[in-house]
């Protein structure tokens, strides 16, 4: 019975795709949703990827989150699709579960596909350049929205692990961002 319940603890996970492009913060959303999920006593593997240039190319952070061990460190098909963008969207839609779930930033993404998967939407983009200051803030308004919609961490501790990355003065204006995409996405 033991056996049973380790077997069943190590396939219970999350796979997390955080998808957009370089610039917009996909990378260090996807190491502060990392974090959090370490700070809550979970197991978590996160990898990134990008294009050669700094700003403007694809760039993906996944996140895979689990009680027991993590055996393979990437992500085949994902639970959790973040959308930044349009292009984000239609490259990762075919690795998202049909009973996922999709979080997109409606500010940007105009067209939505079609799929099974629950969607969510919260104008992160825009919300984050009325509220925030800027733009930069759009991923902390998209994880906010993630613990919301999906609740895979806690609020506590993403907010910790935002205050460990920043700057008082930064992490004040990013715990900002992460409170107003809770508010921004309608469970």
């Amino acid at each position: 019975m033991e056996l049973l319940r380790r077997r069943r603890k190590e396939l219970e996970k999350i796979e997390v795709r955080i998808s957009g492009l370089g610039g917009q913060g996909v990378v260090l959303a996807g190491q502060i949703l990392g974090r959090a999920a370490v700070y809550d006593g979970k197991n978590v593997v996160q990898t990134q990827s990008y294009g050669a240039e700094a700003r403007g190319s694809v760039a993906k952070s996944e996140v895979i989150i689990s009680d027991g061990k993590i055996g393979f460190p990437i992500v085949r098909k994902c639970d959790i699709l973040i959308a930044m963008n349009q292009e984000a969207v239609e490259k990762n839609i075919k690795d998202l579960k049909t009973d996922g779930v999709l979080l997109l930033d409606n500010s940007v993404v105009k067209t939505m596909p079609k799929t099974e998967a629950k969607i969510f939407k919260a104008p992160a983009t825009q919300i984050a350049e009325d509220s925030c200051g800027g733009k930069i803030y759009a991923n902390m308004v998209m994880l906010g929205a993630l613990v919301k919609a999906a609740r895979i961490v806690s609020e506590s501790s993403v907010k910790l692990a935002i205050r460990n990355a920043f700057t008082e003065k930064g992490s004040e204006a990013n715990v900002l961002a992460f409170e107003k995409g809770k508010e921004a996405v309608t469970v």
